[in-house]
């Protein structure tokens, strides 16, 4: 189970205007996924990297049955709910809350913000798709109210399949985000330069 351990940077929470929750992705960490933001326009932002335990959300696929990743994947939702009811409590509001996930972190960003949807600023997966062996719709609910998504991925991606990337957008659309996806023939399991420059065009421009 996932303890409440928060990496910060960037602009101090009781002294920003937005915020950027940063997901790290399996054998990842917050210190990794933190330093990604040295290429993001996110420098008025407070930057929060929850640290999973043993640096992995859940132990097994993303695309395995949800109740065979308890109870470390709702573990891991509360954890996000957390650092984002503690934003909240900072005075920053959901509309000034962005999200970006890699890999394991993106998978999980995309069905934490679905799970839960509303307006917020903006959410950046970089090769991810929601969460279980299939699409289970019952499980979202909101309305995105146009919040600027984007999905980027590889195809093919060693853990992530086009399908569920494309099904995912789906589901966002549906559910009234913004979402651009963007495919990349053969780019491997990592983020490239194109993606940095699509997130910070679609999400953190403003």
């Amino acid at each position: 189970m996932h303890s409440e351990k928060i990496i910060t940077a960037g602009k101090k929470i009781s002294e920003a205007k937005k915020a950027l929750v940063m997901i790290h992705g399996r054998g990842g960490s917050a210190a990794d996924i933190l330093s990604l933001a040295g290429h993001l326009e996110v420098k008025d932002f407070a930057l929060l990297a929850p640290q999973a335990a043993n640096n992995s959300w859940y132990p097994l696929s993303f695309l395995a049955r949800p109740a065979d990743n308890e109870p470390w994947l709702s573990s891991a939702l509360a954890v996000i709910g957390n650092t984002v009811a503690s934003i909240e409590q900072n005075g920053i509001t959901k509309e000034n809350i962005y999200f970006l996930g890699f890999s394991q972190g993106a998978c999980l960003t995309l069905e934490y913000v679905t799970r839960n949807a509303a307006k917020y600023a903006g959410v950046v997966a970089f090769t991810g798709g929601l969460i279980g062996d299939k699409i289970y719709p019952e499980n979202y609910k909101g309305d995105f109210a146009q919040t600027p998504v984007f999905i980027g991925s590889s195809n093919p991606d060693p853990h992530v399949p086009i399908e569920r990337v494309y099904a995912s957008t789906n589901i966002l659309q549906q559910m009234n985000a913004a979402v651009t996806e963007k495919i990349y023939n053969n780019m491997g399991h990592t983020i490239n330069q194109d993606e940095i420059e699509n997130a910070n065009r679609l999400v953190f421009h403003s």
